[in-house]
């Protein structure tokens, strides 16, 4: 037997028993408790994407914990472990309508009990309502029934649309064709409004109240009865009020805010101060922009209009909130960069570029990192661009004799694979390291240079060039490692010379380094909390 005879409001009162009842369908806790994780899950889903809420959040709990800080910096790990929720749910959801539509069929054709067939027939008299949604009395398969009712058209639209929303989020989609990525990211629209209508439909129905009541206990071993005596009205259902807007409403106002200042922002003009080339195919757009205030380790969303409309790239600002400009540096990584990097070329020195759309500044976990006294800066790559702005305002600090300024030690850790990449900040690390002796501090600043590939041609060349003061990559005091940093002796290291420090560690580069460095992180922390404690930060845009 499939239907499933329940009291309205438990078992425990008799009288609520014998005057009301829900009559529902085996598996109906498995239809609706995925849908109420679902419109859960979908009133979170939006939220970590709103960055101007997040920064506006993280500006407001500067007083608070480390603790607080670090979750609202795992935006996006909370933004896919929402969206895996409501995968696994949408797939427990659709497979339980499968099965129940089976069995409303099998109900409808009068091939269960009696009690079934009675249930299914309501509606086909005057003055009943119905609780079998299969109204038509031949065989009716599943798929006649998606592409015939509002529930199942906007349930096989919302299920397309995660699917393909999903699939082209994988890491290997993302990182090498981001345009498909961005693209059907924006099926979120279809998605969101398929959901709200999804309810519509009201195919879950539950008994109303008649008065007079119905006597469950008598009436379900006597349908032939029904309507025929005072104990036994006919039983009326009803669709439940769809709730799957009450749920949705608030974050979708929420980011059509968001929306509507990123336009606002795209609207403001963005004025070329400077284009460079650097070595490796990197570009460098100084910029300025009326009303822009930043601090160090922020980034931006960028937008071109002469190569696309609607995509939007984050970009780490490599410039000091001191200066009177701000800057990101663009590496050739994919068709839409590679198409800036080609637009920027033909521009004429000293002309204005394409117009450009800039959306932010966006607060990341690199804000912190004057807050802790011992810093370790670790940057593969391109990754070193937050610290290209960390390290230009310490300078200006420095120049400035900012009694603010509470950090005493910085160690600062770059992985290259080629030996032009050194040549994008070497100027800065030479500007730091005269800065540095100048002023009797030299041990402030400690930095090491990871070179990570090289040709044979070039390890001669080292070999012949070794006895120099100043490294023949780079040109400075400090010489270039070859290979990766051997990372227990380099917090090791750290832990000796700081033995009652917390030291903030922070991260801008893959995913794999960073489960390394985070279990370093927890490897090194002494429990003693008067002793040096690390705290691993990684930066996710």
């Amino acid at each position: 037997m499939w239907w499933r005879v329940t009291p309205l409001n438990g078992n425990r009162n008799l009288s609520i028993l014998k005057n009301a009842m829900t009559i529902t369908l085996c598996d109906f806790c498995e239809m609706i408790a995925p849908a109420a994780v679902l419109n859960f899950n979908c009133m979170l889903i939006l939220l970590p994407v709103c960055r101007n809420l997040l920064s506006l959040l993280r500006g407001s709990f500067v007083r608070c914990s480390r603790t607080m800080r670090k979750q609202l910096d795992k935006n996006l790990t909370f933004h896919k472990l929402v969206a895996y929720m409501i995968a696994l749910m949408t797939a427990v959801h659709t497979i339980a309508h499968l099965f129940n539509l089976e069995r409303y069929n099998n109900s409808r054709q009068g091939l269960d009990d009696e009690l079934s067939t009675a249930l299914s027939d309501l509606a086909d008299t005057e003055n009943t309502t119905y609780l079998n949604p299969v109204r038509i009395t031949n065989l009716q398969i599943p798929t006649y029934f998606a592409f015939t009712t509002i529930a199942g058209l906007t349930g096989v639209v919302i299920t397309l649309a995660l699917i393909l929303i999903i699939t082209s989020s994988m890491e290997v989609i993302r990182r090498s064709y981001f345009e498909v990525f961005w693209y059907t990211h924006h099926l979120f629209i279809i998605f969101f409004a398929g959901l709200v209508f999804h309810g519509a439909g009201r195919i879950v129905r539950s008994q109303q109240r008649t008065n007079p009541p119905h006597n469950t206990t008598f009436c379900k071993d006597h349908p032939d009865d029904w309507g025929q005596i005072p104990e036994c009205p006919i039983p009326q259902f009803a669709g439940g009020f769809p709730q799957t807007w009450m749920y949705v409403i608030g974050p979708m106002v929420i980011y059509l805010c968001e929306r509507l200042v990123r336009f606002i922002r795209y609207m403001q003009r963005v004025q070329y101060k400077k284009i460079v080339m650097r070595p490796s195919k990197v570009l460098e757009l100084q910029l300025i922009k009326n009303g822009f205030k930043m601090e160090v380790g922020q980034y931006v969303f960028v937008n071109c209009p002469a190569i696309s409309q609607l995509e939007w790239h984050p970009f780490t600002m490599t410039s000091a909130p001191e200066e009177d400009f701000f800057s990101v540096h663009i590496r050739s990584a994919g068709d839409w960069t590679d198409k800036l990097i080609e637009i920027m070329k033909k521009v004429p020195e000293g002309a204005e570029g394409p117009k450009l759309g800039v959306d932010g500044p966006f607060g990341t976990a690199s804000e912190d990192v004057f807050d802790y006294e011992v810093s370790m800066l670790i940057g593969a790559g391109i990754g070193v661009t937050p610290f290209a702005s960390i390290l230009k305002s310490i300078w200006y600090k420095f120049k400035d004799s900012d009694p603010k300024l509470r950090t005493r030690k910085i160690y600062f850790y770059w992985l290259c694979r080629e030996t032009h990449a050194f040549e994008w900040f070497a100027d800065l690390l030479q500007v730091l390291e005269k800065e540095m002796e100048e002023r009797g501090m030299g041990d402030f600043l400690t930095y090491k240079l990871y070179l990570t590939g090289w040709d044979q041609s070039h390890a001669t060349h080292v070999m012949v060039h070794f006895d120099k003061d100043t490294d023949v990559v780079t040109g400075l005091k400090q010489k270039t490692h070859y290979g990766r940093p051997i990372w227990d002796k380099e917090f090791e290291q750290v832990r000796k010379e700081n033995p009652t420090s917390i030291v903030g560690t922070f991260l801008c580069g893959p995913e794999a380094l960073g489960k390394v460095l985070e279990k370093k992180c927890a490897k090194y922390s002494d429990v003693d909390p008067r002793k040096t404690r690390f705290y691993f930060n990684k930066e996710n845009f």
